[in-house]
């Protein structure tokens, strides 16, 4: 069975602009990345599609970033009223 082989994103992404531009054929630069012609007109379309999302603001990951801290200082607010709550019912008895 062939194995496929790993191509870096950078590598894809390159070939495929090279393939919107224009200045070569699908076979040129089939031949010179050493992959099927359907594999760079996928590269292409999957830089069409989700080419946008670079420019669209703001990140997911951002959002998702920011979400985990404000959820991290939350937990350590509520760890510190546990504290509070156990040192205060501790002391009452």
């Amino acid at each position: 069975m062939k194995r496929t082989k790993s191509i870096p994103g950078s590598i894809k992404f390159k070939a495929a602009l090279e393939l919107i531009k224009g200045e070569k054929t699908l076979v040129e630069l089939s031949r010179e990345y050493g992959v099927h012609p359907n594999t760079l007109l996928k590269w292409k379309q999957t830089l069409l599609e989700k080419g946008a999302e670079l420019f669209e603001a703001p990140n997911k990951e951002q959002e998702y970033q920011k979400r985990i801290r404000d959820l991290e200082q939350l937990l350590g607010k509520k760890e510190v009223e546990i504290a509070l709550l156990k040192n205060f019912l501790g002391q009452g008895s």
